[in-house]
């Protein structure tokens, strides 16, 4: 049948409905993941972090992949050099996969192209994931919307603050599901660290230090000179709406994190992890800082790469609560401090003070943060019952957007005031101006 995207996924829910009840459809029949009931996803970027996303979805029994995308056909040169990742290594997994559920042993199902605009075309594909640099985020996101599909899209959730606001617009507007791939949401130890300084743990929250990684890769220094696209890689559709540059194989691929036209360094990357706990922690997910001032951060000016080297920068939010961000070696983790205790939690563990905290008790009438332990389960589960997921689109957007008007700070080197209600700096046109990028022609919003 030719059925609408929205129409299917109701489809999809009334049959999960109609299978709960034994007595009119025994689960023995048709079973939970009959393939009337799957959930059909695509992935849109397939490199090192679409990959892990990829498996992530080929685990859960009632999701169906049936297409991968991506402008790289195939090549070594992600995180790790020895990753031998793209669109053709992805359709290989996914059919080697399916090939060893079917009795048959082969399997021929997935499909793998190019242009995103024909994954968001399909009326078969009831969700996408997209995994691609943070310069298309947006446009990606906000077709998706419009084609009524529910999306997955990785942190940070944008590139500008005006993106953001425009993908919270358009995912609003469509009804569809977002969850941000900002999966220490659904740690267990975040969401208690977040809990219990929610609730007064600590007593009064006065300080918060969020911690961000080093660079873990290196480009070109000084003078750099092109060189010739690979075959098999569409350099112009990986540009997309990014201004034209001359190809260099360390401008592409996992390093387009450290190039301000495509992301926002490791504020962006891992920022998007410590300070969305910090938001969270605060309780501030829905608002952001008033104000947000550089601290000494170190930026890279003679080279391909150009981002912060060093990030360093303070921020202040309304309730008074004070943060700052630091660049150090355990890449991931945020601190929090009261007025009769910390807690930290991030990639080295959880620790408390006083130690009694790691075995507390979150009361039935305290604060409670949510369930999910899976990122990825909960939101195929939303896409069913239509809730909010655990980093629903707002989320993702304040959360992203603390990273970029601190790298606004930090670039500026000054200390500026913000409205996080209206989205712009007060008073500062320099600042604003950085809240939005032009899009290269003929992509545009």
């Amino acid at each position: 049948m030719n059925i609408s995207p929205i129409s299917r996924r109701r489809f999809i829910a009334t049959v999960g409905t109609v299978l709960a009840a034994p007595h009119i459809v025994p689960n023995s029949i048709f079973g939970k993941n009959a393939p009337s009931n799957r959930i059909n996803v695509a992935v849109i970027g397939t490199g090192n972090q679409g990959t892990q996303d990829l498996k992530a979805f080929l685990a859960e029994d009632d999701v169906q992949v049936v297409a991968v995308c991506d402008v790289n056909r195939t090549s070594n040169g992600y995180k790790n050099e020895k990753q031998f990742l793209g669109r053709e290594p992805a359709r290989q997994m996914v059919e080697e996969f399916y090939a060893g559920r079917n009795k048959t042993g082969t399997y021929r199902g997935c499909d793998a192209c190019v242009d995103f605009r024909e994954i968001i075309s399909r009326r078969d594909i009831d969700a996408v994931a997209i995994v691609v640099p943070d310069h298309w985020h947006a446009l990606m996101t906000i077709m998706a919307a419009q084609a009524g599909k529910d999306i997955y899209c990785e942190k940070p959730l944008s590139l500008t603050v005006a993106d953001g606001r425009a993908m919270v617009e358009a995912v609003r507007r469509h009804g569809v599901i977002l969850q941000t791939g900002s999966h220490e949401r659904s740690l267990h130890r975040t969401r208690f660290a977040c809990e219990l300084v929610r609730n007064g743990r600590i007593g009064q929250l006065k300080r918060i230090v969020a911690v961000v990684g080093p660079w873990n890769k290196f480009g070109p220094e000084a003078a750099w000179k092109p060189m010739p696209v690979p075959d098999g890689f569409d350099y112009d559709m990986w540009l997309g709406p990014a201004p034209w540059a001359p190809y260099h194989k360390d401008r592409c691929l996992y390093n387009f994190r450290f190039i301000l036209d495509y992301s926002g360094g490791q504020v962006t990357n891992f920022g998007a992890h410590s300070l969305d706990m910090a938001q969270w922690g605060n309780g501030t997910d829905h608002t952001g800082p008033v104000e947000v001032a550089d601290a000494g951060s170190e930026w890279s000016t003679d080279g391909l790469f150009n981002v912060a080297k060093t990030v360093h920068f303070r921020a202040r939010y309304a309730n008074g609560v004070e943060l700052e961000c630091i660049t150090r070696d355990d890449s991931v983790g945020c601190r929090f401090e009261g007025t009769e205790g910390w807690i930290e939690t991030g990639y080295k563990g959880f620790f408390t003070e006083p130690v009694s905290l790691k075995t507390a008790v979150i009361g039935a009438n305290e604060i409670s943060l949510g369930t999910s332990t899976n990122h990825f389960r909960n939101f195929l589960d939303c896409i069913r019952t239509r809730a909010e997921p655990a980093a629903p689109i707002e989320v993702g957007h304040r959360s992203a957007s603390f990273c970029h008007i601190a790298n606004v700070a930090m670039q500026l080197k000054r200390n500026l005031r913000w409205d996080p209600a209206a989205e712009r700096f007060t008073s500062n046109d320099d600042a604003n101006r950085l809240l939005s990028r032009a899009y290269r022609e003929p992509w545009h919003l």
